[in-house]
């Protein structure tokens, strides 16, 4: 059979496989606004393509702000009577134990920002001065909204804007790998614009599955991997700025996709990367970003006191040499 290649964005690469073993199903497609390659070993015959648009659906319905008519495009728009489903409560949940646990460096409330900058879904703000940016921060901080008991959104103030882009898609994949397992499916693997979830093994090898993490240094057509890992039940994403920034076409002044949500800068951290394993891929989002916000020596803190969340640090030194840091739990899963 023709040799697997998944492509993976930012940071990832999957190892590529072959000689598949006769029962195991590849699916190629678009989600999200990038692409997906699903490697799965049915125990059943199933239409997975149709389940798999159908959670995609869904998932947009719900928490796409490039939708107009989403639940959270319809929130976004003050609009206060929206009851969420259970994708909006899981995402808003997920978003609020990350936002304590690194002390508010993970924000969903942050889409004010992101606009302003450039890196959401409308025109960005001509001039970003220090006195625009305090302006906008009225309108970012998770504390300022609540997840009613009527399964309303409530919000302190009317223009404060969710982006949940930086669990959603981790949450999408998880809905997928959910969607699998309801099918019998306990052995698959999932990458989506350079996430993956990982469950059961490589039946072709009788193995964990094998993926690899992106060197920062590769060309973006001409991608190399820095070190492989084993991966076995778990979801792992990273974040990185080093190919996502904007260049101001007036001020010639470089943002960068992670703001600090409590600050509202755009600006590059000695963190150049950050690569997360964690039970689900949700999660391993949202540790990411979290950890590009927080800096090196914070991210490495949040690492070593988060239970079941491991990381691989990309940062640069006091002298701007590039340095490597590398959790425990994160190091026992790679490949000599």
């Amino acid at each position: 059979m023709k040799k697997l290649c998944f492509i993976l964005g930012l940071l990832l690469l999957l190892v590529s496989c072959k000689n598949e073993s006769s029962d195991v199903q590849v699916l190629f497609g678009n989600a999200f606004g990038t692409t997906y390659a699903i490697k799965y070993y049915p125990s059943k015959n199933f239409n997975a393509e149709s389940g798999i648009d159908s959670v995609i659906y869904a998932v947009n319905k719900s928490v796409s702000t490039y939708m107009p008519e989403s639940d959270i495009s319809k929130i976004n728009r003050g609009d206060a009577t929206v009851v969420v489903d259970a994708i909006f409560k899981n995402a808003f949940r997920i978003s609020e134990r990350v936002y304590v646990n690194s002390n508010g460096y993970f924000d969903p409330t942050i889409g004010v920002l992101r606009n302003a900058y450039g890196f959401g879904d409308t025109a960005p703000i001509r001039e970003m001065s220090p006195r625009t940016v305090d302006s906008l921060m009225d309108f970012v901080g998770f504390r300022k909204v609540r997840l009613a008991k009527d399964g309303t959104i409530q919000k302190d103030n009317p223009n404060i804007y969710f982006d949940f882009n930086a669990v959603a898609k981790g949450y999408g994949i998880d809905c997928i790998g959910s969607y699998l397992e309801s099918q019998g499916v306990s052995n698959y693997l999932v990458e989506l614009g350079g996430e993956i979830l990982a469950k059961g093994r490589n039946k072709e090898k009788n193995k964990a599955w094998v993926v690899g993490i992106e060197s920062p240094e590769s060309e973006l057509e001409d991608r190399t991997t820095i070190v492989t890992i084993k991966l076995e039940n778990k979801g792992m994403a990273s974040s990185g700025n080093y190919r996502k920034f904007r260049v101001d076409s007036i001020t010639g002044k470089k943002y960068v996709h992670t703001i600090n949500p409590l600050t509202g800068s755009a600006e590059q951290s000695d963190l150049t990367s950050a690569t997360v394993i964690a039970n689900s891929c949700a999660e391993a989002d949202a540790y990411a970003t979290a950890c590009m916000a927080l800096g090196f020596e914070k991210a490495k803190e949040l690492l070593v006191n988060t239970a079941e969340v491991e990381g691989y640090l990309t940062y640069t030194d006091t002298k701007n040499v590039s340095q490597v840091y590398i959790s425990a739990g994160f190091q026992n899963v790679i490949i000599d």
